[in-house]
């Protein structure tokens, strides 16, 4: 799985693919149309999706986000992904299902919520089937 050349951008819907880097921005594309455009660090904040992870209890205290999303991949039978507008009660209940040890304090409706809509839209695009990051470099 390859996070590292995706970013979540405010103002932009969706997960945006990194094309090229700029002193004032960053060239992303939307995975949707192809369109390649700037986005200025004076207007949008970026996320990337590599370097995001989920509070989890015991040793560990974070997993990083490719792991959940793995997770929610091996699992995409058994306990496929919700509504993201689904009650809190039920995003915890599908999140403890493919991340059982979450950290329920730390970790909030809302970030399962971001989870499980960047996971459905890099999967319903096929960007979640390749090979680990690690396997490349």
């Amino acid at each position: 799985m390859k996070l590292k050349d995706y970013v979540v951008v405010t103002g932009m819907p969706g997960v945006q693919k990194i094309v090229a880097t700029r002193n004032n921005g960053m060239l992303v594309e939307d995975l949707d149309t192809g369109k390649v455009r700037l986005a200025s660090v004076r207007k949008h904040q970026f996320s990337p999706l590599d370097s995001m992870s989920m509070y989890v209890t015991g040793e560990e205290d974070s997993v990083p986000l490719k792991d959940v999303f793995q997770s929610m991949l091996d699992k995409l039978n058994e306990t496929p992904p919700i509504d993201p507008d689904s009650s809190t009660a039920d995003l915890r209940k599908y999140f403890t299902a493919v991340l059982p040890n979450h950290d329920p304090d730390r970790v909030h409706g809302s970030d399962i919520k971001k989870a499980i809509r960047w996971f459905k839209f890099m999967n319903d695009r096929g960007l979640l089937t390749g090979g680990d990051d690690s396997e490349e470099e």
